[in-house]
C-alpha cells in the first residue's frame, strides 16, 4: 500500500505542491527519504521516528520508503517533517488515508512530538486554497495561514493532537486570523524645521511612488525627513497587504501571525552585502528590495554602498521584480518599492558649506557623487538639495503642514491614480506608466511641451529622464486636482530633475 500526503516547496513567493508518498514493504528494516531532499529533509526520518516513539508508536521491522514527488524538484526546509509523519501514519493505518490526502501539511517536529512553527505558512495556505485542500500546520503558524480565508486551517500543537483530530477523538477548531497590527508613533513632518522644498519633494514622491535622492551636508535632516515618509503614505490595500505579507512570511517577519497594513520601511546599513539587498544566499531568500515591496527602501549614505550593490538596483527599480539566479535556484521576487536615497555632497560632507570649505573642492564632490553611476542617477525621478539649518532656526515654531494633512493629499492623489489605472496592464501608480498610457495621461499643454523641449535640449535629458519628468508632472497635477498637465507642473517637475546635472548632459 502507498499512502499519500501533500505539502509544498517554495519557489520565491509561490508554493509548489509536493506529493509525499510512503510505502511500507517487506525487506530489511530501513527508513529512507528520496526525491532530491536537502540535509534538513533527510534528517526528518530521525525526528519522525523519535516523535512516534514518544507517542508509543513503534515502527514495524520493514522497509519504509518516502518519495517526494516531483523527484527533480529540490526540497529544502524542516517543514517536510509533518507531511512525512502523516504519510507514514496513513500507511500504517493510524490515521485515515483519505482524510490525509485532502490535506496540505507543513511543520517541524521536535523529538517529543510537539510541532514547531515554520516559515511560509501564508503562501502554503494560498496553494492549499487553490487545490481545495485543508491546511494542517503548527499552532504557531495558524494565525498567519488563516489570513487567506479561502481554505480551512487546522493548527495543531503536537503530533498527538493531529492523530486525535483525524481519528475524531478531539477535533481541532479552525484557526482564526491574527490581529491587524497598527503601527503607532509615526513621526510628524512638522518636527523638521525648515526644509520646505524637501518636504514638498517627499509629498510628490509618496503620491506617485517616485524614486527620490536627497543631497545635503551632515545633520541637515535627510534621515529625519526619510523617517517621516511612513506617516504620509496611505495604508496598504487588501491586495497589497497580502502580497507584502507573503514575502515577509518567507522571511519570518510576521509576529504572531499578525498582518500590518502599514507600508514597509526598510533601511539597510551601507555595509550590507549584495545578497542582503537583492536576495540570495543558500536558499535564495528575499532581500531588502523585496521586503520593501509596496513600501519604501531608504538607503542612507548611498555612495558608501559597494558599487556592485548599487548597480544591481538598476533593473529592479525599472521592472518592479528581481530574478535571483543561483547555481541551484532561479527565483523571482516582486520588488515594487520607492527608493529614497540620502548622500553627502562629498566625502567630508561640507562641500557647500562656506564656513567649512573643503580643501579638495570641487574634485572631492565630483569623485564622491561620481560613485553613483550615470544610469543609476538617471533613475531618480526627484533630486533635492537639503541645505543645513542654522541653529538659530531651531527655536522657531514649527512650520508647514503636519503629516496628517500631507497624508490626506497623498491619499487623494493615489485614489485618482487607482481609478486611472483600474484596467491598466499591471500599472497602479504614475511611476508605472509607460508607452501609450503615459502619452495619454501626461501629455502637457503647448507651453509645457515647449518648456520641456528646451530643457531636454539644453541639459541633454535622456529618453528615460524625459519620461520621468512627465510622470512627476502628472503626479504634481494630481496633487493639485488638475485633469491636465500644464507648464507649471512641468516647471516644478523639471526643477527636481536638474539637481546634480551639468549643462550638456546628465
Amino acid at each position: 500500500m502507498v499512502a499519500r500526503a501533500y505539502t509544498v516547496a517554495f519557489e520565491g513567493v509561490s508554493a509548489r505542491t509536493v506529493e509525499v508518498q510512503c510505502a511500507v514493504t517487506p525487506g530489511l528494516p530501513a527508513f529512507s527519504v528520496v526525491g532530491l531532499p536537502d540535509k534538513a529533509v533527510s534528517e526528518a526520518r530521525d525526528r519522525v521516528r523519535a516523535a512516534l516513539s514518544a507517542m508509543g508508536i513503534a515502527l514495524p521491522s520493514k522497509r519504509i520508503t518516502i518519495n517526494l514527488s516531483p523527484a527533480d524538484l529540490p526540497k529544502e526546509g524542516s517543514h517536510f517533517d509533518l507531511p512525512i509523519a502523516l504519510a507514514l501514519m496513513a500507511a500504517l493505518e493510524i490515521v485515515p488515508p483519505d482524510a490525509v490526502e485532502r490535506t496540505t501539511a507543513l511543520g517541524e517536529l521536535s523529538l517529543d512530538g510537539s510541532l514547531i512553527g515554520v516559515l511560509g505558512a501564508l503562501p502554503a495556505a494560498m496553494t492549499a486554497a487553490e487545490e481545495d485542500r485543508i491546511l494542517l500546520c503548527p499552532r504557531a503558524s495558524g494565525a498567519e495561514a488563516a489570513w487567506v480565508g479561502a481554505c480551512q486551517v487546522i493548527a495543531a500543537g503536537s503530533l498527538m493532537d493531529v492523530v486525535r483530530h483525524y481519528t475524531g477523538q478531539s477535533p481541532i477548531a479552525p484557526a482564526d486570523p491574527g490581529e491587524v497590527r497598527s503601527d503607532s508613533g509615526t513621526r510628524c513632518l512638522r518636527d523638521v524645521k525648515g526644509q520646505e522644498r524637501a518636504k514638498r519633494a517627499l509629498e510628490i514622491a509618496a503620491a506617485g511612488r517616485h524614486h527620490l535622492l536627497m543631497i545635503g551636508t551632515p545633520g541637515s535632516g535627510k534621515s529625519m525627513l526619510a523617517a517621516r515618509i511612513p506617516g504620509i503614505l496611505p495604508p496598504l490595500t487588501a491586495v497589497e497587504a497580502l502580497e507584502t505579507s507573503m514575502i515577509h512570511s518567507l522571511a519570518g517577519l510576521l509576529d504572531e501571525g499578525g498582518i500590518s497594513r502599514a507600508r514597509p520601511f526598510r533601511e539597510p546599513h551601507h555595509t550590507a552585502s549584495m545578497a542582503a539587498i537583492v536576495g540570495g544566499g543558500r536558499s535564495a531568500k528575499p532581500g531588502e528590495i523585496s521586503l520593501a515591496h509596496n513600501g519604501v527602501l531608504f538607503m542612507d549614505e548611498f555612495p558608501e554602498f559597494p558599487r556592485g550593490v548599487l548597480e544591481t538596483l538598476r533593473q529592479p527599480v525599472e521592472t518592479g521584480e528581481v530574478m535571483v539566479a543561483r547555481a541551484n535556484a532561479h527565483v523571482r521576487y516582486p520588488c515594487r518599492f520607492m527608493l529614497v536615497a540620502a548622500a553627502n555632497p562629498c566625502k567630508c560632507g561640507y562641500l557647500t558649506d562656506p564656513a567649512r570649505a573643503c580643501t579638495r573642492a570641487p574634485v572631492c564632490g565630483e569623485d564622491y557623487i561620481g560613485r553613483i553611476s550615470g544610469p543609476l542617477m538617471d533613475r531618480f525621478d526627484l533630486r533635492v538639495e537639503v541645505p543645513p539649518v542654522a541653529y538659530t532656526d531651531l527655536d522657531l515654531p514649527a512650520s508647514g503642514d503636519s503629516s496628517d494633512c500631507v497624508a490626506l493629499r497623498v491619499a487623494a492623489a493615489r485614489e485618482i491614480q487607482a481609478a486611472r489605472f483600474k484596467t491598466g496592464e499591471g500599472m497602479r501608480l504614475n511611476a508605472d506608466a509607460e508607452g501609450a498610457v503615459l502619452d495619454n495621461i501626461a501629455t502637457p499643454d503647448a507651453a509645457g511641451r515647449a518648456l520641456l523641449g528646451r530643457v531636454a535640449e539644453r541639459f541633454g535629458l535622456t529618453a528615460r529622464g524625459y519620461h520621468r519628468v512627465l510622470r512627476v508632472a502628472r503626479t504634481i497635477a494630481d496633487l493639485a486636482g488638475s485633469d491636465s498637465v500644464t507648464s507649471y507642473h512641468i516647471a516644478e517637475a523639471v526643477s527636481y530633475r536638474l539637481v546634480g546635472i551639468k549643462e550638456g548632459g546628465p
